[in-house]
């Protein structure tokens, strides 16, 4: 192969050793003109010349822009790192402007929610409001500055509330100076507190209560108090007689304003004539659920007070159809029904509560179920709602009556004596109530029965029977006087036992423990008369079937004692003493295994009772 003319002038290298341009025009790639410089060289000595100072050229050319690139990276280095620099604080700047949003959405929100806040409580509030009282310059030198007068007003009002047991919402109180923490708007000149109070002007409920206080011309005082709706009224007194026009313009405030606790605060008080007085005048000024609420405590003052039971089972009646979802009265209506022994009719009424209740638990606060509860020997599901309302309500409940006593009842009936008397010995006196003293005779009574001392049982319900005489606590208790007479039998003493009877009237406790006692006495046949009325004059309670059944077991007819066991287990499914009893009478039989069933199952109902304990474990050692 013949070399090429470029070659060999260039170099004269042979095949092996390239040419150098050629080395470059292939290494460095000179594109189109340089190819077509070295193909017209190698045919032409003067091109190959030309050829040869063009690539030349192009070498030197090369060599500036490799220097020119070298000097400009460092230059387009430092740009892309500025770029870098300029993107990144511009997306921080973004993400502080979307922070930021962010942030004013936030306040905005949270002061819509403030304003949402204040504009609901502004609808909703109900306050006593007591603002600064006027006093002349000699009774504020001394002291009585309209300040003053005004928190001694405020405290009486407080006290009063406090004293009222209802769980009827209560208005809120307070003073007109008591708000003393203020943040302030400077752009409007005004501060929250401000704008709250002109909301609750605005759209509240509340009442602002003010008088003054002057001196009689014979060195007495005169106190008076006006209000929101609250007419004006002065009362009189000696010099040194502020704390009773305080309480006494207080008590007008409280009526003015809270007509139905007022009336709830003077039965507590053992006011009960004139509770029903003041109800009676308030009804016909009151509109809405406040009269369903006077009728009914105009109910509970007129029985209280030795009226009509049926007169206030009427106004009870009335209150319900004002308001249907009047809970406390319809069970008021259960306790009134009792006080006339129409046992069956209180049944009845306690199912109807629960039906339009919408079921147990339901609409119903558990605690209106008491005296369904009481009849039909719900005795667990009694205590809890019992003890829930007095922890609710400083210990005490919102009855009528104090709830320790009625915790003592429901743990007697439960055989549980030691939490039955500790119930007793942490209940405080109340000389406003007498139930608390005459209930602890009735415990104190029911335990030592129970305990086998006959004597000390005749003697406590004796003496509750004494209590009983008074209309508060027969009216809350109908027909547990019923429960004296088998306790004077028992102690040997059967003339105050059919004295009690007599005194008992027509209760189912009164006719079984009738039975008891003509049984007692050697009269069956006069006996089994007295159980069947029991049982007649309430056939849906559990009460007669039992004490007919254990009468049954005890002149040794088991299968009739059964029968009657299952009745009162069907309409008392939660009292542990039909069980027990049933237990007791398969345990006769010798069918161990179903009496330990019995005895099993009424453990779910009395889980402190010694006694069925004991026959539990006799059952099991049996094979049971």
């Amino acid at each position: 192969m013949a070399e090429g003319v470029l070659g060999g002038l260039i170099g004269g290298q042979d095949d092996e050793a390239q040419d150098p341009l050629e080395r470059g025009a292939e290494a460095d790639g000179q594109g189109l003109a340089a190819g077509m410089a070295l193909d017209a060289a190698r045919g032409d000595p003067l091109v190959a010349r030309k050829a040869a100072k063009f690539l030349d050229r192009q070498s030197r050319l090369l060599d500036v822009q490799i220097e020119h690139t070298a000097a400009e990276h460092p230059l387009r280095m430092s740009h892309l790192r500025s770029q870098s620099r300029e993107g990144n604080l511009r997306r921080v700047a973004q993400r502080i402007r979307i922070g930021m949003q962010v942030f004013t959405a936030l306040i905005l929100t949270a002061i819509g929610l403030g304003l949402g806040v204040m504009m609901h409580d502004a609808f909703n509030s109900r306050a006593v409001i007591v603002q600064s009282f006027d006093a002349p310059p000699a009774l504020a030198a001394r002291g009585l500055t309209g300040k003053v007068i005004a928190g001694g007003v405020l405290d009486a009002l407080t006290r009063l509330q406090a004293a009222t047991r209802s769980n009827t919402i209560k208005r809120n109180l307070s003073n007109a100076w008591t708000s003393d923490i203020r943040v302030a708007v400077p752009e409007a000149g005004v501060s929250i507190e401000d704008v709250d109070r002109l909301l609750k002007a605005r759209f509240g409920h509340d009442i602002h209560i003010d008088g003054d206080l002057v001196e009689t011309e014979s060195g007495g005082l005169a106190l008076s108090v006006r209000g929101d709706g609250v007419l004006p009224k002065t009362f009189v007194g000696g010099a040194g007689d502020l704390d009773k026009l305080t309480t006494q313009g207080a008590e007008y405030i409280y009526g003015q304003s809270q007509p139905s606790l007022y009336a709830t605060y003077l039965y507590a008080q053992g006011r009960y004539a004139e509770a029903a007085a003041f109800d009676k005048a308030t009804f016909s000024t009151v509109s809405g659920d406040d009269r369903s609420l006077i009728l009914n405590s105009w109910a509970n003052a007129l029985t209280a007070a030795g009226g009509s039971a049926r007169e206030g089972l009427t106004l009870y009646g009335e209150a319900v159809k004002i308001k249907p979802d009047f809970w406390v009265a319809r069970g008021n209506i259960m306790n009134s029904q009792l006080n006339l022994a129409d046992e069956e009719d209180a049944w009845r009424t306690g199912e109807a509560m629960r039906k339009a209740a919408g079921g147990r638990p339901g609409r119903s606060p558990e605690t209106n179920y008491q005296n369904w509860d009481l009849i039909t020997w719900n005795l667990l599901a009694w205590r809890a709602e019992t003890i829930a309302d007095a922890e609710a309500h400083a210990g005490i409940g919102t009855s009528t009556t104090s709830n320790g006593p009625a915790i003592a009842d429901i743990d007697a009936r439960l055989h549980d004596p030691i939490d039955a008397q500790w119930r007793l010995e942490t209940t405080q006196a109340d000389p406003n109530d007498p139930t608390v003293a005459a209930m602890t005779h009735f415990v104190r009574g029911r335990l030592a029965a129970e305990a086998g001392d006959a004597r000390k049982a005749a003697a406590e319900m004796e003496a509750f029977g004494v209590s009983f005489t008074n209309p508060v606590v027969s009216i809350n208790y109908g027909g547990y006087n019923c429960w004296i007479a088998p306790a004077e039998e028992t102690a040997g003493q059967p003339d105050k036992a059919d004295a009690a009877l007599k005194a008992g009237g027509h209760f189912v406790d009164c006719y079984r423990f009738h039975g008891d006692i003509l049984d007692h006495r050697g009269d069956w046949a006069a006996a089994q008369a007295a159980y069947a009325s029991s049982v007649a004059i309430a056939p849906d309670l559990p009460a007669g079937y039992y004490s007919w059944g254990v009468a049954l077991a005890r002149h040794g007819d088991l299968a009739g004692a059964e029968t009657r066991f299952a009745a009162a287990n069907v309409r008392g499914p939660h009292w542990a003493d039909p069980l027990k009893a049933w237990g007791d009478a398969l345990a006769r039989e010798g069918r161990w295994k179903q009496a330990r069933g019995k005895y099993d199952a009424a453990l779910k109902y009395a889980p402190a009772w010694t006694a069925l304990r004991q026959a539990r474990n006799a059952a099991a050692r049996h094979g049971g």
